[in-house]
This record gives structure tokens, sequence and C-alpha cells, in this order.
């Protein structure tokens, strides 16, 4: 489940929002170890994935770089090429 987290950090456009909040949905699903909570467990679940994507946001918003920004088609490239390597 953790493979489908991306990169959020210094990219141009900044990440989503949505972006941000389904890495938080990936990060809770992989600690819950399910990818639906039971009804008695949603409030938590969701409490929980809009808390970790708000300090995800933080994190960002307030990270720093002096390197360029990276092209999401060039990383998405790359992840591909690696990919076809592992998977031939």
């Amino acid at each position: 489940m953790c493979r489908n987290i991306k990169t959020l950090f210094n990219f141009e456009p900044p990440a989503t929002d949505d972006e941000v909040h389904d890495a938080a949905l990936q990060f809770v699903r992989k600690l819950s170890g399910s990818t639906k909570p039971s009804k008695r467990n949603e409030h938590a679940f969701h409490y929980a994935v809009e808390a970790i994507a708000a300090a995800a946001r933080e994190l960002l918003d307030s990270m720093e770089t002096t390197q360029h920004p990276r092209n999401r088609e060039e990383e998405a490239a790359k992840a591909k090429a690696r990919s076809a390597l592992r998977f031939a």
C-alpha cells in the first residue's frame, strides 16, 4: 500500500490538497491494516486521515529548498523506467 505514497515536496505546481489527502489516506490504511474501516471505527479512521493530511500540508508548506522544482512528467517517466526494469 505505501508504495502508492508519492513524494509531494518541491514540485511545480505544488501538491494539491487532493494529493496530500490521498497520501494521508494510504498512510492510515497501512497503519490500520484495512482499506475500509468498520462502522465502529469509521470516525477514528476519517479523523486520522484529516489530521495527517493537515500535518502533511503544514510540513510541505513550511519546508524550504534551494533545488529547482521537479517536473511531474519527468518524474513519472523515471518511475515508469524503473518499473520496467524491475518487472521485466
